[in-house]
């Protein structure tokens, strides 16, 4: 059994080398059907420790980036991970079942930890893994389930080819290809013309906290980096939390901003902290008119759960220094603002791991994410931003700008490609011209639940796989 651990720890390991900053997305089959191996113990709890096992392996480096914060909230959030991943694999039978149901146990569980707890942690997936590999197009049918699912599908194919099973091994590939082709002719929208657009990163350091950074001079910063931008430009996005005032109207920061889209003669977004009294705050994206007006605000809907606001605050504050302040969450409804250049859709941050807030913002021809990683003193949360922007990018079939204060900002086009982006840290503004587009993918129909199904199907279906030879033999 150690050594089923042992292994189980190192497939872990395997699949978080695809995690982003690292990127290795041809790792994803290997180290999933290396789990897969040490399943076929006869005791169940032999192979749930397997799985928890795995986990760990996967989210201990991946979420590393918490040990900044807190060192005791790394390990417990890296521990909940893995026990939350192991519940669906309570169904996968050690037998012939086994190959059936695994690929439904791997969705199940990214399923499950991407709704709950507190509206689902979907940071460090195995989805964010593929963004740059040759399957992410598959989410444009069905999302970032069905490509997890292929991952593990194809991990079945390899394990099934070590074994000499030649039937399931075919099977399981031709799965994976035939999606992987129906992914290249799915519908993905239709042009609809294109804009003018820049990405304002006022750059500076990294890994500092909002108590410890001078707003001020951060807002500064973006302004500097806005006369970066070379007219003519329809539309410019500053990033999330970079100006932070008691009071927006009539504020000097509003004069600024006003003056910006004056100057340039464009439409401005911008992303704005405005308090809400003493123990709250609005997070806002609000556009200006080229004549300085305000013409519309989005207020963020899913909040960071232990960024925005703490669940189990008298619990948690043994763990961690938490902050006084929580954010308002903003109405339940699709994030669109409205200007003279046209709609957009708004993710703010955090939002853009939540497919099903770009599912409702892909009304709108374009994408938009103002994001703040400045706190995060690595790479990986910046680098897991862009993954995920580009697999939004690809379930919608819009293009997408984003903008980070340290970055990183990028323009990333409908087929999930990344047109520009910028360096970490660094003052940059970045322009270019994003298609806009209409019309709705296969996913935009659809969400999730086909998905789920067919994975919740797989796990019945391969426990009663496993049920028929004894069966027979009564």
């Amino acid at each position: 059994m150690r050594r089923a651990l042992l292994l189980s720890v190192a497939a872990g390991l395997v699949v978080a080398a695809t995690v982003p900053p690292f990127g290795w997305w041809l790792l994803g089959p290997p180290g999933l059907a290396l789990l897969a191996a040490q399943l076929g113990r006869a005791r169940r709890r032999d192979r749930l420790a397997c799985v928890v096992a795995f986990a760990l392996g996967l989210y201990v480096p991946s979420l590393y980036w918490v040990h900044d914060f807190t060192l005791p909230g790394w390990f417990l959030f890296a521990l909940g991970e893995a026990l939350i991943t192991a519940v669906p694999f309570a169904l996968v039978p050690p037998g012939r079942g086994r190959l059936l149901a695994f690929p439904g146990a791997v969705v199940a569980a990214d399923a499950f930890r991407g709704r709950w707890p507190f509206g689902g942690l979907p940071l460090a997936g195995i989805d964010l893994g593929q963004a740059g590999g040759p399957l992410a197009p598959v989410v444009g049918i069905a999302g970032r389930l069905l490509l997890i699912g292929l991952v593990a599908v194809a991990a079945v194919g390899l394990l099934a080819l070590v074994r000499r099973q030649w039937r399931a091994a075919v099977v399981a590939f031709g799965v994976v290809v035939a999606v992987a082709v129906v992914a290249r002719v799915a519908p993905a929208g239709r042009p609809a013309g294109s804009l003018r657009v820049a990405a304002v990163q006022g750059g500076g350091e990294r890994g500092l906290r909002a108590l410890y950074s001078n707003a001020t001079d951060v807002f500064d910063e973006h302004l500097a980096a806005s006369r970066l931008v070379r007219p003519p430009v329809d539309l410019v996005v500053w990033p999330e939390d970079v100006v932070d005032v008691d009071r927006l109207h009539g504020s000097p920061q509003e004069r600024e901003l006003q003056a910006l889209a004056r100057s340039l003669h464009t439409t401005l977004i911008a992303g704005i902290v405005e308090d809400a009294g003493p123990t709250h705050f609005h997070n806002l994206a609000v556009a200006y008119a080229p004549d300085g007006r305000e013409v519309d605000r989005y207020e963020k809907v899913h909040r960071v759960p232990f960024g925005e606001y703490w669940p189990g605050r008298s619990l948690f504050r043994h763990f961690a220094s938490i902050p006084e302040r929580a954010a308002v969450p903003g109405r339940p409804r699709a994030g669109i603002v409205t200007t003279p250049v046209g709609r957009f859709g708004v993710l703010i941050s955090y939002e853009v791991f939540i497919p099903s807030r770009a599912r409702r913002a892909a009304t709108a021809p374009l994408l938009l994410v103002p994001t703040n990683a400045s706190s995060f003193r690595l790479d990986q949360v910046p680098a897991q931003e862009i993954a995920a922007a580009r697999l939004r990018a690809l379930e919608t079939g819009r293009s997408v700008v984003q903008a980070a204060p340290t970055g990183f900002s990028a323009l990333i086009d409908h087929r999930g490609r990344v047109l520009r982006h910028t360096d970490l840290s660094a003052r940059q503004a970045i322009q270019g011209r994003v298609q806009l587009r209409r019309g709705d993918t296969l996913y935009d129909r659809t969400g999730d639940w086909p998905v789920v199904g067919v994975a919740l199907l797989a796990l019945a279906a391969g426990a009663l796989l496993e049920r028929r030879p004894s069966q027979a033999a009564q």
